[in-house]
């Protein structure tokens, strides 16, 4: 068993909050990507997000059809924040406090999981892939994006440069990225050996600017 569920500083408090800030300047990519994860969604169905952070896409989820949402989040701050965020919107999602390697779900409960700028700061990523796939319906799928371990540095500078967060954030941001982040990320080999030890017999690796998009399904 692992003794921490995260990688690093935990992301609780003044942190969290400023995060939930700045990457609100990303809410037209998340309103994209929720009308992409919508697409052949029926009404009612089970979605969850794991590490939706201050709740950003599911909220936008939530606003294009009558799914029933859930997130877990190993931050108090986050989970805090996301209910806060999801009753100013006047939407309904089940945001938890949970581990993603260890969650609270019948088998079999989910028709979409999502996983989106986490995966990397897990500790035990197979048993986060092992959870996911327990937790979801056979015939159903989930999809991780996140970054790459080669996701070249002018590419994040371009994304950030696009975020318009003012000079100071931005050096930071860009300094986050190439000082931890992009170690913590994983390459290719690195999740096809997580993927061969989780269950999951179908899956497609995709690239995608900054990292991958990885459908997984059961």
């Amino acid at each position: 068993m692992q003794s921490k569920a995260y990688r690093g500083v935990g992301m609780e408090g003044p942190i969290a909050r400023w995060y939930a800030k700045i990457t609100q300047r990303d809410i037209e990519d998340f309103r994209a990507l929720a009308r992409r994860m919508s697409e052949g969604l029926r009404p009612g169905a089970k979605v969850l997000e794991v590490a939706p952070g201050p709740g950003y896409f599911a909220i936008e989820l939530a606003k294009l059809g009558n799914y029933d949402i859930t997130g877990i989040d190993i931050s108090e701050t986050f989970v805090e924040i996301a209910r806060s965020n999801a009753e100013e919107a006047g939407v309904k999602i089940d945001f938890q406090l949970g581990n993603a390697s260890s969650m609270p779900f019948a088998d079999d409960s989910f028709d979409l999981i999502l996983c989106r700028a986490a995966f990397k700061n897990f500790t035990a990523p197979v048993g986060a892939l092992r959870e996911m796939r327990r937790v979801l319906k056979p015939g159903s799928k989930a999809l991780i994006i996140d970054l790459r371990k080669d996701t070249p540095k002018q590419e994040i500078d371009r994304h950030v440069d696009k975020m318009r967060v003012g000079r100071w954030n931005s050096v930071f941001i860009k300094f986050t990225f190439r000082a931890v982040l992009l170690k913590r990320a994983y390459t290719r080999a690195d999740f096809e050996q997580f993927i061969a030890r989780s269950g999951f017999q179908k899956f497609q690796v995709a690239e995608a600017p900054l990292g991958f998009e990885i459908t997984l399904l059961k």
